[in-house]
C-alpha cells in the first residue's frame, strides 16, 4: 500500500488549505472496508487525529478541536482522500499524515488512535502565520 499526501504549505490565520491523499495498492482490488485517517503532529508532542473516515458507509469523525473547520471526504474511484481546512489557526500548524488501514470491518466506526493503522504517508506540513 502506498500513501502520498500532499497540499501542504504557508497560509496566513483565517485562511483555508485542502490537503489530499492519494492512496494505491492491489489489496484494495479485494478489499472495499477501510479507515482512512488524518493526523498531525507538532514537533515534539504525540501525534493526534484530526479527523478519519470509513469508506464503506462514509461515516467521519472529527476531533474537538477542528469540529466545525476541517472536513473530510473520500472518492473511492479516484482512490482519494482530503481534508479541507478552513479557518485555519496558528494552532493547526503542524506536520499533517494520512493514514490507511485495510482491511477494516464493515460498518465500524473509522480509527482514531495511530496503532490503527499500518500504512502511512511521509506527511505534509502545514504552517499558519497569524
Amino acid at each position: 500500500v502506498q500513501v502520498v499526501e500532499s497540499g501542504g504549505g504557508l497560509v496566513q490565520a483565517g485562511g483555508s488549505l485542502r490537503l489530499s491523499c492519494a492512496y494505491s495498492g492491489s489489496i484494495f482490488d479485494n478489499h472495499e472496508d477501510y479507515s482512512i485517517g488524518w493526523f498531525r503532529q507538532v514537533s515534539g508532542k504525540e501525534r493526534e487525529v484530526v479527523s478519519c473516515i470509513e469508506s464503506t458507509d462514509g461515516r467521519t469523525h472529527e476531533s474537538d478541536s477542528v469540529k466545525g473547520r476541517f472536513t473530510i471526504s473520500h472518492d473511492n474511484a479516484k482512490k482519494m482522500v482530503y481534508l479541507q481546512m478552513n479557518n485555519l489557526t496558528p494552532r493547526d500548524t503542524a506536520v499533517y499524515y494520512c493514514a490507511i488501514e485495510v482491511p477494516w470491518g464493515h460498518g465500524l466506526e473509522c480509527g482514531t488512535f495511530q496503532f490503527e493503522y499500518e500504512h502511512w504517508g511521509q506527511g505534509t506540513q502545514v504552517t499558519v502565520s497569524s
